[in-house]
């Protein structure tokens, strides 16, 4: 099931590129321009959003309102996303009850760390999917009871697959991801971990059993 994420965010251009964005790692995003909005229906669903991105300059609201009415009632992580980068800024954000405060022009990529580092801290780090078992702790991934000896981007591209079973990621997203090498030469590189790791777990290319090639775009994870 997709994270939930809810983002208040005046800026339609701004708001359009985060959204666009974290959709390509699977998060559902509920977008608001209008921060009492936004406000409204995060109270009528107090649970419902792990993670709060949270623009500081705002129509009706200041932002630093928003964030401190925001904690008052619920204990979804806030990010604030803002332009105003003064250090006086980030400490009110922090008194307030943010968890992180990002200065804007940021890369997303940036705001896609944060956001899965929130949440594996309250997720379970040892979980089965087919025939295999991720310990995210150790940085373990296990088939059929055997430990892989996999690189970190291995381990990190194996991880994404497993996590989105039969999605479909293109190399840039995967390249993303890892965030491993030089944007020039991403495609073959991407390449060369994946036949790497089809190695390590006995995936044959030509008859795959986990990781099916998609003509043009890039793989899925099938196991």
């Amino acid at each position: 099931m997709s994270e939930k994420i809810l983002l208040i965010e005046d800026d339609i251009d701004m708001q359009t590129l985060i959204v666009d964005y974290l959709q390509n790692y699977d998060f559902e995003i509920k977008a608001y321009a209008n921060p009492k909005e936004a406000l409204s229906h995060l109270q009528a669903n107090p649970k419902a959003y792990k993670i709060v991105i949270l623009d500081l300059m705002l129509p009706q609201m200041d932002g630093f309102d928003v964030c401190e009415k925001i904690r008052s009632f619920s204990d979804a992580h806030i990010i604030i996303s803002s332009a105003r980068g003064e250090i006086s800024d980030k400490i009110l954000g922090y008194n307030l009850g943010a968890d992180d405060y990002l200065a804007k022009p940021y890369e997303p990529r940036e705001l896609v760390l944060k956001i899965n580092s929130f949440l594996r801290r309250g997720a379970k780090t040892r979980y089965k999917v087919g025939d295999f078992e991720i310990d995210e702790g150790r940085m373990e991934i296990f088939v059929d009871g055997y430990l892989l000896e996999l690189t970190k981007i291995e381990f990190d591209i194996l991880s994404l697959f497993l996590k989105h079973p039969n999605k479909v990621f293109s190399r840039e997203v995967i390249f993303n991801a890892v965030n491993a090498i030089s944007y020039n030469a991403k495609d073959r590189t991407v390449d060369m971990h994946i036949s790497n790791l089809r190695n390590k777990i006995g995936d044959e290319p030509k008859n795959p059993k986990y990781i099916k090639s998609v003509w043009g775009v890039g793989y899925k994870f099938i196991g």
